[in-house]
């Protein structure tokens, strides 16, 4: 007899408006296939290579804590209190990129948000969204932000 999973939907969420329309897209496909929903966030101590030492203990907790904190919140904010499917929520400690990547190895499905950069500005910034489709061990959606919202300034 072969257990039947719910399907896991990973999506990387940072509390952009990008990356709640990704978790928004995430658990609207979450309800439509009977899955569930990983929001996984990253956060890094420092990424300065210059740097000298490392954070205390209590600042490392800290700033874990933050994390978790946001994550709660654009939760929230994205999908509500009661979306309908099981939404966990994950933190974990790392490069975007490399977290998702690591998380998209026990999913059915990688989600994650882009502004649409390209061209010269994308290579300078680099992109989360393009390291995760290149490398994630699972398929992945990039789900793009409304180009209406990007487009209306002030009226």
């Amino acid at each position: 007899m072969s257990e039947t999973t719910e399907p896991l939907i990973v999506v990387g969420v940072d509390g952009s408006k990008h990356s709640k329309e990704a978790l928004r897209w995430g658990v609207a496909q979450a309800k439509a296939t009977g899955g569930r929903v990983h929001a996984v966030m990253s956060w890094e101590w420092n990424t300065n290579p210059f740097a000298v030492g490392s954070g205390t203990p209590d600042e490392l907790v800290g700033a874990e804590e933050t994390a978790r904190r946001r994550l709660a919140d654009t939760v929230a904010s994205a999908v509500g209190t009661s979306p309908g499917v099981p939404v966990f929520r994950r933190v974990e400690q790392g490069s975007a990129a490399q977290v998702l990547v690591d998380a998209s190895k026990e999913a059915d499905l990688t989600v994650v948000g882009t502004r649409g950069y390209g061209g010269f500005k994308g290579v300078l910034l680099g992109s989360v969204s393009q390291q995760v489709v290149q490398y994630a061990a699972s398929t992945v959606v990039v789900v793009r932000e409304d180009a209406e919202d990007e487009d209306q300034g002030p009226a």
